[in-house]
């Protein structure tokens, strides 16, 4: 498979991930804003940050996106792990997977960040050929 087959695969996956997560983080928002109102915002703006992640992996200059959709998706790894097990300000603490929401959203995450690793590996500019010194000329007099 050739370097840009490899990237067009990558962007697929990560596009899928990161709207799949969005998604899901965007249909949690009602019931998190009356549960705990931060919580619903912070899943608000994740949610809408993931779609502008999916757009900009298909621009040309796709690495910004991959990085926001990195951070963005570690962030939320982190969320989800601390709010089950030393809790999020405000006394917030949930308990388990929340089948099939959280299982879904951290599955989704962590492919992508697996995706931007191999992205990474990627070789930006194919090898050049190599080509031999020209000849010496012989100058006449």
């Amino acid at each position: 498979m050739t370097t840009r087959a490899k990237e067009i695969v990558l962007v697929g996956v990560g596009a899928l991930c990161a709207l799949t997560s969005a998604v899901l983080h965007l249909m949690l928002v009602p019931a998190h804003l009356e549960e705990m109102p931060y919580i619903g915002v912070l899943f608000l703006i994740g949610g809408a940050a993931l779609i502008l992640v999916a757009l900009g992996l298909f621009r040309r200059n796709a690495a910004p996106a991959w990085v926001a959709g990195a951070l963005l998706s570690a962030g939320m790894i982190v969320g989800f792990t601390l709010s089950r097990t030393v809790g999020l300000p405000g006394g917030y603490q949930e308990v388990g997977w929340e089948p099939p929401y959280g299982t879904v959203s951290v599955i989704a995450e962590v492919v992508l960040l697996f995706a931007f690793a191999a992205w990474l590996g990627l070789s930006p500019v194919e090898p050049a050929a190599t080509t031999a010194p020209p000849a010496k000329v012989p100058v006449r007099r």
